[in-house]
């Protein structure tokens, strides 16, 4: 009889446990659900208020400086510089980007070309802006006297955050490209014009608060000719060490597909930098 009493007693114990365990996670539940509802409303707002505020019109600066000297058995020299202005106004944006390098050996230029492209955009909604570009490239290292292209594309901002970021371009171009001898012997320079197209992607991430990773890479080909192309792309990782100022190292990669014979394909460039941005 006292058994049955004891297993009654634990059964009925349990049971009244359970019971307020169970109601413990029910609130918990409710609590965290209401929680989550007062985040997002306070995000609603914050997105809001934000938006009242006036928009930074100032134009935005980015330059990096890079150069190496060395003497003795080998003289050479490497200068480069590269970055952007870019600056927003309602709906309306525009930017400069710009990059430069020039190198020497015993005095023999063995580089000397510098790129330039201007932007507009328009935005459309928060992650689709419209744009035309305008480009012009001079690297008779190339076989190129000079390249240029023009057309209207599209961005996306396929990814943003605090952390990183990843902006997706597609353009429709007509490109016109002085080039040296490489096709016709009698013409040993000549102009050709043709359709293009180019896809381009930014990407950005925050490592650390201080180190950061940025990736560009792009792509432009004739639609006529899938061999004559040209790939970009530029890795860079810097660390602030101040609030303007930031130290780093870039690797670049140019590659024309269509070059005269005896010239590389491939011109690689790798690079230490002090970057000014503000």
């Amino acid at each position: 009889m006292i058994k049955k009493i004891l297993l009654i007693s634990l059964a009925t114990s349990s049971l009244l446990l359970a019971s307020e365990v169970t109601q413990d996670q029910v609130k918990l539940q409710a609590d965290i659900t209401a929680a989550k509802a007062e985040k997002s409303a306070a995000d609603s707002k914050l997105k809001a208020l934000e938006a009242q505020l006036p928009q930074d019109q100032s134009i935005k600066t980015n330059v990096k400086l890079g150069y190496m000297k060395t003497d003795g058995n080998t003289d050479t020299e490497t200068f480069s510089l590269d970055g952007s202005f870019k600056k927003a106004w309602g709906k309306n944006s525009g930017s400069i980007t710009f990059d430069a390098q020039y190198g020497n050996a015993e005095n023999v230029v063995t580089k000397n070309k510098y790129f330039v492209e201007l932007e507009y955009g328009y935005l459309f909604t928060g992650s689709l802006t419209a744009n035309m570009v305008v480009g012009y490239k001079n690297d008779k290292f190339s076989s190129y006297s000079y390249q240029t292209y023009v057309g209207p594309g599209i961005k996306y901002g396929a990814l943003s955050s605090s952390r990183q970021k990843l902006d997706i371009e597609a353009s429709l171009l007509y490109s016109s490209d002085n080039l040296q001898g490489q096709y016709e012997a009698a013409q040993p320079d000549f102009v050709e014009n043709y359709g293009s197209y180019k896809a381009k992607a930014l990407y950005e991430l925050n490592i650390l608060d201080n180190l950061k990773f940025n990736q560009e890479l792009s792509y432009r080909a004739s639609f006529d000719d899938s061999q004559n192309y040209f790939i970009f792309s530029k890795s860079e990782l810097s660390s602030k060490i101040s609030d303007i100022f930031s130290a780093g190292v870039a690797y670049k990669i140019d590659y024309t597909n269509h070059v005269s014979t005896g010239i590389k394909k491939r011109d690689n460039t790798l690079s230490a930098f002090l970057s000014l941005a503000y």
